[in-house]
């Protein structure tokens, strides 16, 4: 399996589907480790790396996503603009999606001019009735993650995934406790 726990010293990890702090209220999952294919895995080590030299930090709010859990995101919000329909099967299921935001040297996230999974038109890309430094931090935030060679969902600026992300496959709910870890 090539998934990866994603550990490294310039990457926070603060998964919010493994608390209630999201936007269900509910606790999705249990585990508290983040997960991602060995492909995602270095292209995000790339974007802690060009988020240093400008004094930030990357922290992921999810990664990969047991299927049992998208199940239950889509109960809360059945909106494919937002939650991938788990009939079809999502990206995060794929191991090769993250959701994430920059932090600066002391920790405190960057203003994005939402939350981490509001589903408003205000998450938007291109959301222009947020403040000026939010949409300035979103397009730092866009620019790292193109640069890293990573593609944006368009209604959240959280949410980046592989190119070609369906050529990888679902993998079984379970799969990260048969990973492999360096």
């Amino acid at each position: 399996m090539p998934l990866r726990e994603i550990s490294h010293a310039a990457i926070d990890i603060d998964l919010r589907y493994a608390t209630p702090d999201n936007f269900t209220g509910k606790t999705i999952y249990d585990h508290a480790v983040a997960y991602l294919h060995q492909d995602a895995l270095a292209a995000l080590v790339r974007v802690a790396e060009l988020s240093a030299a400008q004094g930030l930090r990357v922290r992921v709010l999810d990664a990969y996503r047991p299927t049992a859990a998208q199940w239950r995101l889509w109960a809360a919000v059945p909106d494919p603009r937002f939650v991938a329909d788990p009939h079809l099967g999502s990206i995060h299921t794929r191991g090769v999606a993250v959701d994430l935001t920059l932090v600066d040297a002391s920790g405190n996230a960057l203003d994005m001019g939402t939350d981490f999974d509001e589903m408003t038109v205000q998450s938007f890309h291109g959301a222009t009735d947020i403040a000026p430094a939010a949409q300035q931090h979103r397009c730092l935030l866009l620019g790292l993650m193109t640069l890293a060679g990573w593609t944006h969902h368009p209604c959240e600026w959280w949410h980046y995934n592989l190119p070609d992300a369906t050529r990888y496959p679902l993998l079984s709910d379970g799969a990260e406790g048969s990973c492999l870890m360096d």
